[in-house]
């Protein structure tokens, strides 16, 4: 009797690249993009050079491997949260809830995730695998505001995609934010809700 191990030797693969995107994710949160060492992430996945260039064996490939697991983050978080049978102005405040939750819970993701894009701003390379990713953000607010004013949530004058670059605008800018000109989260979402609905929202249909 014969044991098929392919399915063993993917799932290891696919750890092991799990493992390199996480340390190289904790480097650049430690030392920033410009610090991360194929040398480092391999000690610290404790493996050999040839074996994380296996692997990833170029720049392009490790950040397309670190940008995927991210996606792969933020994916996992909207499952969590469903937006199946949801209103637009709920999808929306999903997703300002999903963007809550990742500054508070797990802000290297956010610290990995600029690092990326602004590096992505003068690194076509990188500029390729980012610049997907973040229309991709944008796109989804597209439609949540398409679906918004066919529902009757989102103002009928209200155009999709400047509405979706205003708010990826500013939580962006808000996550990047590096000065003391801050204000607290919450009140920059109810801001941004409140530009975009058709009619004002009471205290009891929020909840």
């Amino acid at each position: 009797m014969t044991t098929d191990l392919s399915h063993t030797r993917r799932e290891s693969g696919d750890d092991r690249r799990l493992a390199i995107a996480a340390a190289a994710r904790s480097i650049i949160v430690e030392k920033g993009l410009e610090g991360l060492r194929t040398r480092d992430i391999a000690d610290r996945v404790g493996i050999n050079i040839a074996t994380l260039h296996y692997h990833v064996p170029s720049k392009a490939a490790l950040i397309a491997l670190v940008a995927e697991s991210i996606r792969l983050d933020f994916r996992n978080q909207a499952l969590r949260n469903s937006r199946a049978d949801k209103s637009a102005l709920q999808q929306l405040r999903l997703e300002f809830a999903d963007f809550r939750e990742t500054i508070h819970d797990t802000p290297e993701l956010i610290i990995v995730l600029t690092a990326l894009i602004e590096k992505a701003r003068r690194d076509p390379e990188i500029g390729a695998i980012m610049t997907p990713i973040y229309d991709f953000w944008r796109s989804q607010f597209v439609e949540i505001f398409r679906a918004g004013i066919a529902d009757g949530s989102f103002r009928p004058n209200l155009d999709p995609a400047a509405a979706a670059l205003i708010t990826t605008g500013a939580l962006s800018d808000y996550w990047r934010q590096w000065t003391s000109f801050r204000p607290a989260i919450d009140q920059l979402l109810a801001e941004l809700e409140r530009a975009f609905i058709a009619t004002p929202v009471s205290a009891e249909d929020r909840s």
